[in-house]
Parts: structure tokens; sequence; C-alpha cells
């Protein structure tokens, strides 16, 4: 047994799959954590549909296709960007026009390219066994980037999630810090596609914040403890995938899930005899 685990481990796809999916881990937790502090869950989905249309665009063209996904993603995130700022339409709605629409033209052109063959569901569900060591190049640059960029910004971006009105009297230059935290979303939804997929991205970026917010006190405690939940989420994910033969992006979305399920009623059960007692 122990002998065929190690013999696994030093396989090439899945030392590149491990790495890919742990490095990602680490940066969706901080970045997770001003998802849901924002309650901007919606607003990830909407960013995870666009990129099909990236994926389409990409294919279509010759080009890159984790390129044209990461300048999707951008591109649509700036556009988000500008329209909340506009009262005609509530923001929901508008998450909703985007999202459903972005992912229909993506279906509608490569649909119309007969020429292009394409596997939607690895792009839909993930496909992080198939990794080359090309797109974990990609992988890691983003993750560092957007690492270099959370810690460089992270006091500010606190300050304006927590009360954004004291913040903007203080000097602090509100649009900007919002435009770089959602475009840190869009790079990190971007290099995800391959681990989990458009349907099933932003659960990563959610399930582990959310489980960590049950025990954690301050922002970084959340933040540290959601990468941890994360990264064990994406371990125990894949050796439950080759153990169980299933597929590897919902797997590691469901051990995520497990864990917050797990922590959710252990801390209410936790209150109740705190409460009795």
């Amino acid at each position: 047994m122990i002998e065929s685990i190690t013999a696994l481990l030093t396989t090439d796809f899945v030392l590149y799959a491990l790495a890919a999916g742990v490095a990602l881990a680490l940066v969706a937790g901080p970045l997770g954590s001003f998802i849901v502090w924002r309650r901007m869950s919606y607003f990830g989905d909407t960013l995870a549909h666009s990129a099909l249309l990236g994926i389409a665009i990409g294919l279509i063209s010759g080009s890159n296709p984790q390129l044209s996904i990461i300048i999707s993603c951008l591109l649509f995130a700036f556009i988000l960007t500008v329209l909340d700022r506009k009262t005609s339409v509530s923001t929901d709605t508008l998450l909703g026009i985007l999202a459903h629409s972005s992912l229909a033209l993506g279906i509608v052109v490569l649909s119309l390219a007969d020429s292009v063959r394409v596997d939607l569901e690895a792009y839909l569900f993930g496909a992080l066994l198939t990794i080359s060591s090309v797109d974990l190049v990609w992988i890691l640059a983003v993750v560092f980037l957007v690492a270099v960029v959370l810690y460089t910004f992270w006091n500010e971006l606190v300050s304006i999630t927590v009360h954004a009105e004291l913040a903007e009297i203080e000097g602090t230059n509100i649009n900007r810090l919002n435009l770089i935290l959602v475009m840190l979303i869009a790079l990190t939804i971007a290099v995800s596609m391959k681990i989990v997929g458009v349907l099933l991205v932003t659960s990563l970026l959610i399930i582990p914040p959310a489980a960590a917010r049950q025990l954690a006190e301050t922002p970084e405690q959340m933040a540290v403890k959601a990468s941890c939940i994360g990264v064990l989420s994406v371990v125990l994910g894949l050796g439950s995938a080759f153990y169980f033969n299933l597929p590897v992006g919902p797997t590691i979305v469901v051990i995520a899930t497990l864990i917050f399920l797990a922590l959710y009623f252990f801390q209410g059960t936790q209150k109740s005899r705190s409460n009795t007692g």
C-alpha cells in the first residue's frame, strides 16, 4: 500500500496536480475571505461563467487558451465593476444577465466552429490531472502575483470591507481598491478552470473561508485557516479521487463541503452546550 502511494506521488501528472491545487488553495483562502465578507459569491460565479467565452475565443483563434481565459475574466471583471456603479439596474440582476449570457455565448461560439473539438466537461467540471508543466507555470505565476498584491494591500482591503465610509473619509481610494480586489478574483478564477471547472470554481473560493469563519476571531486568522482548509480539501480530494476512481474537481468540492458541515454543526453543538451550561 505504501509503495503504491509512493509510486503514485512520484508520477509527474500527480505532482503537477498536487502543486497546482495546493498553490491555488493557499491564495484562495485569504481572497475567498473577502468574497465571504462582502457576499460576492454571485460575482465570482459570473466571472467563472464568462471564462467559457474566453475558452471559446482562444480555441477558435488558435491562441493560448489559458491567456484568453485570463483576458476574458479580467475584461468582464472590469465591465462588472463599471456597470455596478450605475444604479439603474440592481447588482444581482446585472450579474444574472451577464453570467448566463456569457456562458450561453461561449457555448454558441464553440458550436459554430465545426473544426474545433473540445472536451466541454473538462472545462465545466475541471481536469486537474491533465495539467501540464506549462499550465503549472501559469498557475504558479498568477498565484504568486495575487499573493504579493494581497499582502501589499491587505490592511486597506480589510479597512474598506469593515467600514468603507470611514476608510473613504480617511482618504482611501475605494474605487481603486475595489477594482484591484475584483481583478485578483478574476485572475484566480481564470487559473482555477482546470482544477475544478467553470461550474465549481467559486466553491473553492467560498467553502474553505466559510468553514474557517467558524473558527476564526480575526480577519488574519480566518485567511490562514481558510488556506489550511483549502489545502486539506485538495489533498484529501485528490487522494479520494484516486482511491475511489472519482472525478477530481467535484471530489475536492465535496471534501471541502464535508469539512464545512462538520465545523458548522460542531460549533452549533458547542454554542448549545454553553447556553445550557
